[in-house]
């Protein structure tokens, strides 16, 4: 079993969302996160004033995919989010030990 948590711009969330359903993902947790990267934030202007906006506004969504469907939940993320531009993200994959579905205690896979 894996986790994969992706960072990606909010206005990307719908293209990914569209390619992982059109793939089969049968789940999907979404966060409004913040953060910065290389880019460092950014500055903006209001009422004339120019301010630095140190942390970025940022989505992560996480799945739980099996191994054999990590490969293809990667190529389905990338297209969606990719700009070609810095900020566009990043994709981590992890293992997961263990999987408990609270309600009745179904373990691994199955709690998936």
């Amino acid at each position: 079993m894996n986790r994969i948590n992706t960072i990606i711009r909010p206005n990307s969330l719908e293209t990914v969302k569209e390619h992982l359903v059109t793939m089969g993902i049968e789940g999907l947790t979404v966060s409004e996160v913040q953060g910065f990267g290389r880019q460092k934030g950014h500055t903006e202007i209001y009422r004339g004033t120019e301010y630095s906006v140190d942390f970025v506004p940022k989505i992560m969504a996480t799945m739980l995919p099996t191994d054999d469907r990590v490969a293809a939940i990667l190529d389905a993320i990338t297209p969606g989010a990719r700009t070609g531009k810095m900020g566009d993200g990043k994709i981590f994959v992890t293992t997961l030990d263990e999987v408990v579905r609270i309600r009745n205690r179904d373990h691994g896979d199955s709690a998936i």
